[in-house]
């Protein structure tokens, strides 16, 4: 029976405890900050993220309102709470633009919505809106210490958008779709010509004009081996050292190859009715 008494002394001693480690009323805004930073320390996240909330609704305009709403943001962030860090770090900004965190703030917005990219076959709004908050703290803070990290970020969900596409592009092609494979393919080297795809589908857009003008009628297939050769010259011009340089040239004997037998025909047909 002593046992199930000592528990419950310990329980209600650490009760206790952590009930004094939370902001009661009529405590100062200054010790309501300090327990709120305390459970920060402790990285108890959503204990202190409550707290640091209590802080900005008693002391907003104030110092400790200003750091009380960059550490609201840094608890949801650091409980992987990313939705609601970038927008408590909006706040921040909004509120106190020329704050010395302010910098911070617009870098971690942007990292939220980094961490909330998902894998490249899903949707990729999220994405979209890091590469904006990305740019523009590029833009904002140019000489930043962080501005190359910032750039590998950008790059790296760039490839992700490329790898969406391209992956679309294939789609089409397994479903022998080639003029729409064509037009996606093109999406990639448009959109994103710095980005590893770019090459690998100029080289495939080659592909599926082949295999467009190969299964069209005899009057449009001329068109499209010719729309394959364009791409080709294109192919030199952009990646003269491609990976796919090899394949690519076997891409082009073929086309020519093709046009050169429906030019030789027509000139025959024209021949014959002369």
């Amino acid at each position: 029976m002593r046992k199930p008494a000592l528990l419950l002394i310990v329980v209600l001693v650490i009760a206790s405890c952590r009930s004094q480690d939370l902001i009661q009323p009529g405590d100062s805004i200054q010790v309501a900050f300090d327990k709120a930073y305390s459970l920060y320390e402790q990285e108890r996240w959503s204990d202190a993220a409550r707290a640091f909330e209590t802080v900005v609704n008693i002391s907003r305009g104030t110092d400790f309102g200003r750091d009380a709403q960059f550490y609201l943001a840094e608890s949801y962030f650091n409980n992987r709470q990313y939705i609601v860090a970038a927008s408590e770090y909006e706040r921040f900004a909004n509120f106190y633009p020329n704050a010395e965190r302010r910098e911070v703030a617009d870098f971690k917005r942007a990292l939220s919505y980094y961490r909330l990219s998902p894998r490249y076959n899903l949707d990729q709004s999220y994405t979209h809106r890091a590469i904006e908050r990305f740019r523009l703290f590029m833009e904002r803070y140019p000489n930043s210490e962080r501005v190359e990290e910032v750039g590998e970020y950008i790059e790296e969900l760039r490839n992700k958008l490329a790898r969406k596409n391209y992956n679309a592009a294939e789609f089409y092609m397994r479903t022998d779709r080639y003029n729409a494979a064509a037009v996606y393919f093109e999406t990639v080297i448009e959109n994103y010509p710095e980005s590893y795809w770019a090459e690998r589908a100029l080289a495939r857009r080659i592909e599926a004009y082949i295999l467009y003008a190969d299964n069209s009628v005899s009057a449009r297939q001329a068109e499209r081996y010719q729309m394959a050769i364009e791409s080709y010259e294109r192919y030199l011009q952009l990646f003269p050292r491609g990976e796919n340089r090899s394949n690519v040239e076997d891409l082009y004997d073929r086309a020519r190859t093709e046009l050169q037998e429906i030019e030789g025909d027509t000139d025959e047909a024209t021949a014959r009715s002369n």
